[in-house]
């Protein structure tokens, strides 16, 4: 038996930020990052539709890029304090992780850290609160997902979180919000985005009803992603429904090694998530063509690219990929991007362990050991074939 899960309900479309004011509770917290939601407006919107709603609100702002075990038990103990009955999170991809974090912790205050990164190993959450999550970046997709992703910067290692309970109840998908994003930003979302669609089209629980969004969520980034960089926010809007397909398809289908070598190489080299991806996409699929080419070649075959076999046609969505990556200024290798030798080589072995441990790893559609992931980073690191 398989399962497939999505939030209940999932708003989408300019002005669905709206929809906050048909909440019906008594108490919400807003859980926000580093102040851009508030600089264009968009917090003040959310406060006065959840007011109308009827709603005591408080606010937990700040919260960090990549955010830290400690930031998400502070704020589960302010959840403590206020007892909402609704966490509304909007922002990139941290803050909604984060909040997603304290929303366990909130509800289960005995319950630790150790636990929770046990994949699928969550108590039953809405004892106290559902959850709202409202993006504002086209890439991570944590507002239709079962994950998030907390540091433990002692430690220097990415943990993502797996259970279908972190699943939000409602997502609203307003493209308003992706129009204020920076162009770097844009790329590295983008091409996060992409590596969670391709990666879920050959992800070991792919199934009949991941594998049409995770298509169709590639196809649309191939005709949006370079347009949204240059602004247009027709493109953009597009974009933004395009990463949401790619997040219920992975959420379900699971992921493979980019992400397990972006979480952990994310923490060591302070990578952005998206880059690091977008980086070491390429390197996989030629990995991964050993056992599933002919789900590649599928994918070229869709956007059109030349080849007669299926490993000609890996070959070619290998190329597509990284012209992409020239035409979004993202470097093709780990050297490139400034990692010096000599920290790679100092870290190689740790973090080839660590992501062959990494939650992702399991669901890859060819195994992988450690010895297998080193060469993968060599690779990655010289720009060599794998």
């Amino acid at each position: 038996m398989s399962r497939f899960t999505l939030p209940r309900d999932i708003y989408f479309g300019e002005g669905s930020l709206a929809e906050l004011k048909n909440l019906k509770g008594k108490k919400a917290i807003l859980v926000v990052g580093g102040g851009s939601m508030k600089r264009f407006g968009f917090l003040d919107q959310a406060v006065n539709y959840l007011k109308e709603a009827g709603m005591e609100v408080e606010l937990f702002e700040g919260v960090e890029p990549d955010p830290s075990v400690e930031t998400v038990m502070r704020g589960a103990e302010a959840m403590r304090k206020f007892q909402p009955d609704w966490i509304v999170s909007m922002g990139g991809g941290s803050p909604i992780d984060a909040a997603k974090a304290m929303w366990i912790f909130y509800e289960y205050p005995e319950f630790t850290f150790q636990e929770a990164v046990i994949p699928f190993n969550l108590p039953e959450l809405r004892q106290k609160a559902r959850f709202v999550a409202i993006p504002s970046t086209s890439g991570t997709a944590t507002e239709v997902t079962a994950f998030s992703v907390i540091t433990d910067y002692k430690l220097r290692i990415k943990y993502p979180l797996a259970d279908f309970n972190i699943t939000p109840d409602i997502a609203i998908v307003d493209p308003k919000l992706a129009e204020t994003m920076p162009q770097q930003l844009t790329a590295h979302t983008g091409m996060d985005a992409l590596t969670h669609a391709i990666e879920a089209y050959v992800a070991g629980l792919h199934s009949d009803f991941s594998d049409p969004l995770a298509l169709h969520a590639i196809d649309m980034i191939y005709d949006n992603l370079t347009k949204s960089y240059a602004g247009d926010n027709q493109a953009r809007a597009q974009m933004h429904i395009a990463q949401c397909l790619a997040g219920m398809a992975f959420s379900n289908a699971l992921l493979g090694i980019v992400h397990s070598l972006a979480h952990k190489t994310g923490a060591i080299f302070h990578i952005p998530h998206g880059c690091a991806n977008a980086i070491y996409l390429p390197y996989v699929i030629e990995f991964n063509s050993k056992v599933c080419a002919d789900r590649f070649a599928k994918i070229a075959r869709m956007l059109n690219l030349k080849g007669e076999t299926d490993l000609e046609l890996t070959k070619a969505l290998v190329a597509s990929i990284k012209k992409m990556n020239l035409q979004l200024d993202i470097p093709l290798t780990l050297k490139e991007y400034g990692v010096t030798e000599s920290d790679f080589t100092e870290n190689l072995n740790y973090i080839a362990e660590n992501a062959v441990a990494d939650a992702c790893t399991g669901s890859n559609p060819r195994p992988t050991s450690v010895e297998e992931m080193k060469m993968i980073l060599a690779s990655i690191y010289y720009g060599t074939k794998v």
